[in-house]
């Protein structure tokens, strides 16, 4: 039976995905920083392992008690909205360091074993903002553009040896934590000189001409693992496929 690991598992995105996959008859392992049992229906199937992506020595732990695996969904990350010129920089190396280099640290982490059994898909989950420029969220939209173009260029190194790179670019849903779990880095982050502009963003967030659910995006992580093409972007929602046709 083919075994799935999903990062960031605590809520939004990957807990969904986590809910899809077991739906679909996998072996599950949701991962998070601190597992909630409560989280996810009982299964078999499903086991839950704690795991931070910017510790090395976690993700090692969890590779060696988890085993073998099929397919890594990357999907832990942090938001953050805010002035790009009032965000301190060691906030952006925060970023970085779950959005980029977690990212990064999880899929070196998991090639030996799927090299050694050419068999193995990488999902990496982005943004929308990557598609069309957005304000107020320069850091975090360099952080998944980054991602982006790691994974475009992993897709062709890995080509050789028979593995799957994919990227999975949600679109605006208003239903995840993403300002919640940006939680105090983002204080002091719309200085006097921004409010009235950043006032006019967020009006705007409030009428949204479509919207991204969660499911969407666990559908299209559940297509990209299982698509054997030579399709990198799977766009999820309504309007990221509507900003991925006019790009």
């Amino acid at each position: 039976m083919t075994t799935v690991l999903i990062t960031g598992c605590s809520s939004g995105y990957g807990l969904e995905t986590a809910r899809h996959f077991l739906a679909k008859g996998w072996n599950v392992v949701a991962t998070m920083r601190t597992p909630r049992e409560e989280l996810l229906p009982r299964s078999e199937r499903l086991r839950m392992v704690p795991l931070d992506v910017t510790k090395s020595e976690s993700i090692a732990a969890a590779l060696a008690e988890i085993g073998p695996i099929d397919v890594l969904v990357n999907n832990a990350g942090l938001g953050l909205m805010g002035a790009f010129e009032a965000t301190p920089m060691a906030t952006v190396r925060e970023v970085f360091e779950t959005n980029v280099f977690g990212v990064m640290a999880m899929t070196q982490a998991v090639l030996p074993q799927f090299r050694a059994r050419k068999s193995g898909v990488v999902v990496n989950v982005t943004s929308s903002a990557t598609l069309a420029p957005m304000p107020l969220v320069a850091v975090y939209t360099a952080s998944k553009m980054a991602i982006e173009g790691f994974t475009a260029s992993l897709a062709f190194e890995l080509e050789a040896f028979n593995l799957r790179v994919k990227l999975v670019e949600p679109g605006y849903c208003p239903n995840t934590r993403f300002t919640a779990n940006g939680g105090a880095r983002m204080e002091g982050l719309f200085p006097e000189p921004y409010a009235p502009f950043a006032q006019r963003i967020f009006a705007s967030f409030g009428q949204p001409a479509a919207v991204t659910r969660e499911s969407d995006v666990a559908e299209a992580v559940w297509h990209a693992a299982n698509d054997a093409s030579a399709t990198l972007r799977f766009p999820a929602g309504p309007d990221a496929v509507a900003l991925a046709r006019s790009a």
